[in-house]
């Protein structure tokens, strides 16, 4: 059970990998802050109030904070990187309405989903508004390059959601399949967020490749740890039930490895819980169980190490400074708040 104590302890000193780097594009952050405040405003009330929900709840601005890190690393002195860590927030946020009427999920951030209060179609519209507004801000930065990043990051997102639906249920998904989901569904975003960053900035190609290396590697470490975390018993650290993974059939790397490496017994239990989806209460703590034993959790943990130490890697392209250890720093975050 080692894997999954380290999971239970708690994060602890990681969070002050965010602390550190949101002290350093705090007065940025503010600016953004108030951006997604205005830009939210509508005539119609439902919008800001359902946006507002989700949006004011709680979620650290990960991908906003690695635009506006990645325009400060690259020299950057205007402030179109306010506008396009606005629209990466947006884009997120609007992704987060759309999955949670797709997922069912019940739970956001620990408070309850927006289309439990709402209803799915307001969730969804105010999601297609949260989609318009953030191209808006794309085209007020006047760069082209830039409403190609952040369009292209979104279509992909939406292949990677897709993707995903198709593998749900799936016990023949592999690893490499999966893989490319979370790349398209979760890294694209961060990738974008911190190319787009280095563009508006006017990097050389060295720099800005070197950003979107970095944000697609922690896109990956992070969501392999988020995918961890789901059978970790740790809700409060997520912000959804535990287990929802293993409730919507979702073929995420704990169990592709577990199902793997399974018996014949364990492979009928995998087919009854995850394509016939029928479960009893009693099937979560047996599907931690088998992922426990096959070593399933240390081994996505361990990819998801690598992944990381490609995100700092990437970084070995500018001097360093206070902005790059926060950046190294929250990569090490993004594996270390599942131990």
């Amino acid at each position: 059970m080692r894997a999954i104590q380290r999971l239970n302890k708690g994060a602890g000193e990681p969070k002050g990998a965010v602390d550190r780097l949101f002290r350093l594009v705090e007065a940025d952050l503010q600016h953004v802050n108030a951006l997604i405040l205005e830009r939210m405003r509508s005539d119609v009330p439902l919008i800001p109030e359902l946006a507002g929900h989700i949006i004011n709840s709680g979620g650290k601005r990960l991908r906003p904070m690695l635009t506006l890190a990645a325009a400060q690393i690259c020299g950057y002195q205007g402030l179109g990187h306010i506008r396009l860590a606005t629209a990466v927030e947006f884009i997120h946020t609007a992704t987060l309405l759309h999955d949670d009427v797709v997922d069912e999920s019940d739970l956001r951030r620990g408070k309850a989903a927006a289309h439990v209060i709402w209803g799915n179609a307001p969730s969804v519209l105010v999601g297609d508004f949260l989609f318009s507004r953030s191209f808006q801000l794309m085209v007020e930065t006047g760069s082209l390059r830039v409403l190609n990043i952040l369009s292209n990051a979104s279509a992909i997102i939406a292949e990677g959601e897709v993707m995903q639906l198709s593998a749900k249920g799936n016990i023949g998904t592999v690893e490499d399949t999966y893989l490319k989901i979370i790349a398209a569904k979760t890294a694209a975003l961060f990738a974008a967020a911190a190319e787009a960053g280095a563009v508006i900035a006017q990097a050389d190609e060295l720099r800005e490749m070197a950003m979107k290396s970095y944000g697609n590697n922690l896109g990956i470490a992070f969501q392999l740890v988020d995918d961890a975390l789901d059978y970790s018993g740790r809700e409060a650290m997520m912000g959804k039930a535990v287990g929802d993974d293993f409730r919507e059939g979702k073929l995420t790397l704990p169990v592709i490895l577990a199902l793997a490496r399974a018996n014949a017994e364990e492979a009928e239990f995998w087919r009854r819980t995850m394509v016939q989806h029928t479960q009893t209460d009693a099937d979560l703590t047996h599907a931690i169980h088998l992922i426990e034993k096959h070593q399933a959790l240390g081994d996505t943990l361990a990819r998801a190490r690598g992944y990381a130490d490609q995100a700092c890697a990437a970084l070995n392209v500018f001097p360093d400074s206070p902005m790059r250890r926060a950046l190294n720093e929250l990569a090490e975050f993004c594996v270390s708040r599942a131990y």
